[in-house]
């Protein structure tokens, strides 16, 4: 592609989303900056504090429940307290709670810190994927999804190489350095980023009773999205190992937490170079047959670190799975947001947090003992299994969706502009049914 080429790609790329969009953008980039516990724990606490890969499982899957008991209370803080009052709470918990984690020796301590970390630095997602979700026009959501996600992965490309060689120095310094980014993002949202929460009586142009009103109760019922959310908690399961039982297999194998950093920060930077130029390819794709992709490149995409013996090929395969995370990561959020109705998303996305917490939990739980027990080539192997139910999972789903558009994950401009940019659609069960064909994701990039 010519150099004029690209500049009209990227101009294409972030053209005609909102003032408000980039500030909340900037904030994740700032956050994502300063990522250092969820990265580096089970490196901090196997070779700085000399634990067995067992117990680091353990306090990973600690800050891991934090996280699913978060997720459905920061969710209904998302519909009943607002996004920005609940992000601000959330962040400066955040920041709070790493600092102290850094100080903590005792294993029970680091415990029961690492949970209130994970409760408090997950708090904030449902309340940010809400927001954008209220911002941003029903046509440009993939887009500024994927904008987002490139940004969360700028910062970590950034940080994971030199927040490796700060841990060579000092893990406290990290801990501090994380604490401090993070009371930078709520500032961040403090100045810059106003209240989204649609009214209650903007959404459909009458006030909203109790009946209209989301429950939990009514995401659970919600047939075709617990679905989803059930999907994503496997893919979430296979991705989270790259960050708790990748760094635990290359320490084990005699590599440097550095060594670590420098290859695990293949991930990010593969995202920030082919995010954009990728979504903008798959955007006249079938999203169902490329989440079935995706889900088998995550899967063999680590079954192949089996294999690995340097940090090269460590590397190689992280490209592998990469490109199954740069391909689901859109897809996926765009479906979720469709099927989140404006009144009830906060809850919606907490459910959908919760299954990447959950993965968040079991993981590290997973891989601990497998590797303390089996040896890290079963866990890849494990993971491999996983892709491939993963892909026949969302094949049975599909199929089992007839009459719709296989790329009907984006909502109707028209439809959407007759009820107002807020609404994404009927709500609860049934909701899929009574809202008709969907187009294609032809606008996608």
């Amino acid at each position: 592609m010519s150099v004029a080429g690209l500049r009209r790609a990227a101009r294409e790329s972030v053209s005609g989303l909102p003032r408000e969009f980039w500030w909340l953008w900037t904030s994740t980039l700032v956050n994502r900056l300063g990522a250092f516990v969820a990265t580096f724990m089970a490196l901090y606490l196997t070779l700085d504090r000399g634990y067995s890969a067992s117990y680091a499982g353990l306090v990973v899957a600690l800050h891991g429940l934090g996280g699913v008991v978060s997720s459905l209370g920061a969710g209904v803080m998302t519909d009943r307290l607002g996004r920005r009052p609940t992000m601000l709470i959330a962040q400066t918990a955040t920041a709070v709670s790493v600092a102290v984690l850094g100080f903590m020796v005792h294993p029970v301590a680091i415990a029961a810190v690492a949970f209130v970390v994970g409760m408090a630095s997950n708090a904030s997602r449902p309340a940010v994927q809400a927001m954008m979700a209220d911002i941003v026009r029903p046509e440009d959501r993939v887009r500024a999804f994927s904008l987002n996600y490139w940004a969360i992965n700028l910062g970590f490309a950034v940080s994971s190489a030199g927040a490796g060689f700060v841990a060579e120095y000092s893990y406290l310094a990290g801990f501090l350095g994380e604490a401090a980014m993070t009371l930078l993002c709520a500032y961040v949202v403090f100045m810059k980023v106003p209240e989204s929460q649609p009214e209650k009586s903007a959404l459909s142009g009458r006030a909203v009773t109790g009946a209209d009103e989301v429950r939990l109760s009514t995401v659970l019922r919600d047939g075709r999205f617990m679905s989803v959310v059930g999907l994503s908690f496997v893919i979430a399961l296979i991705f989270q190992q790259g960050y708790v039982g990748l760094p635990v297999a290359m320490g084990a194998d005699g590599f440097s937490s550095s060594d670590f950093g420098t290859a695990v920060a293949v991930n990010g930077v593969l995202i920030v170079v082919l995010q954009i130029p990728v979504t903008r390819f798959i955007q006249h794709r079938d999203p169902r047959r490329l989440l079935i992709v995706s889900s088998l490149l995550a899967g063999y995409g680590f079954g192949l670190t089996a294999f690995a013996g340097s940090v090269a090929v460590y590397a190689l395969t992280i490209c592998v799975w990469t490109v199954a995370e740069i391909v689901n990561s859109p897809i996926q959020t765009g479906l979720v947001v469709r099927l989140s109705p404006a009144q009830g998303r906060g809850r919606y996305q907490g459910m959908y947090t919760m299954s990447w917490s959950a993965a968040a939990l079991i993981a590290p739980l997973m891989s601990g003992v497998v590797i303390d027990r089996f040896g890290a080539q079963w866990l890849w192997g494990t993971c491999a299994v996983l892709g491939t139910g993963a892909a026949l999972g969302y094949w049975l789903l599909m199929r089992n969706l007839p009459g719709e558009d296989g790329a009907a994950f984006e909502g109707s401009r028209v439809a959407e502009s007759g009820r107002g940019a807020e609404s994404a659609g009927p709500v609860g069960p049934g909701a899929d049914a009574a809202a008709g064909p969907e187009p294609s994701v032809e606008r996608m990039g």
